[in-house]
């Protein structure tokens, strides 16, 4: 096999390295493999010829920088990019809207219940139903502590109440 074969076999190892990179976490050992590999390719075109090595290094300096947006986009995408950046994954996503949903359901449950007001609303405070504590926010201005409260609305984390007349 002659040089610029072995060259250019070389840089599309170098390629290959580079995008085995994104999918792997070899802590950079697989980048400076590549790096080695590309300017042994780029050595082996400049001894075969002149115009080979110049032509080699002019596709590098086009092919890397295109090649590193292009991975930029990708990686991200990847499961060790979403790993490394902190993204959630979809079973992660999953159990959190089905936890979101639950709330949501337990809390609508709530309207219509009638619980005591523990701390003054002024017009936020702390009301009891059933035994456990949320906070509320009065529809009116004021509800003195001991009131009987009735949930109107619930929605998210806020409990709006109404005094009980």
């Amino acid at each position: 096999m002659e040089l610029h074969t072995w060259g250019i076999a070389l840089l599309a190892l170098m390629f290959v390295l580079f995008f085995i990179e994104l999918l792997l976490p070899s802590g950079g050992m697989l980048g400076v493999i590549a790096g080695v590999v590309g300017i042994a390719g780029l050595v082996c075109l400049f001894r075969y010829d002149m115009k080979w090595g110049l032509s080699g290094l002019l596709s590098l300096l086009v092919l890397v920088p295109a090649f590193a947006c292009f991975a930029l986009r990708v990686w991200p995408s990847t499961p060790m990019g979403r790993r490394i950046i902190g993204m959630p994954s979809e079973e992660e996503l999953e159990a959190k809207r089905q936890e979101e949903l639950t709330e949501k359901q337990r809390l609508a449950a709530l309207v219509g219940k009638e619980g005591v007001v523990l701390t003054s609303l002024r017009p936020v405070g702390v009301i009891d139903i059933e035994g456990v504590r949320y906070d509320a926010l009065s529809e009116t201005t004021y509800v003195p502590s001991g009131a009987r409260v009735r949930v109107v609305h619930a929605d998210g984390s806020q409990i709006k109440v109404r005094q009980v007349l």
